[in-house]
């Protein structure tokens, strides 16, 4: 978790002006985790309802990595899509 301590520090030397990795629009988009059958890889991010589009937000490698995405998008389900 190396990026996401950097990430809280950027947070907080910039707390004034707070930012997450994407704005996502809730209307138009829905989180997702894209996993593969294959690898077992795992990336959350978001998908456009209309065009299917998926914007990658970060790699999830385990249960902690999936609350911290939760967390910071302030989100209690997460679809997994193969």
């Amino acid at each position: 978790m190396a990026g996401t301590n950097n990430f809280f520090s950027y947070l907080f030397k910039h707390k004034n002006k707070p930012a997450l990795p994407y704005e996502y629009d809730s209307d138009n988009e829905r989180p997702v985790i894209h996993a593969s059958i294959c690898t077992g890889e795992q990336v959350a991010g978001f998908k456009n309802k209309k065009t299917g589009e998926f914007h990658e937000v970060m790699l999830i490698r385990d249960n902690d990595d999936l609350a911290e995405f939760k967390e910071l998008y302030g989100l209690d389900k997460v679809d997994k899509e193969y």
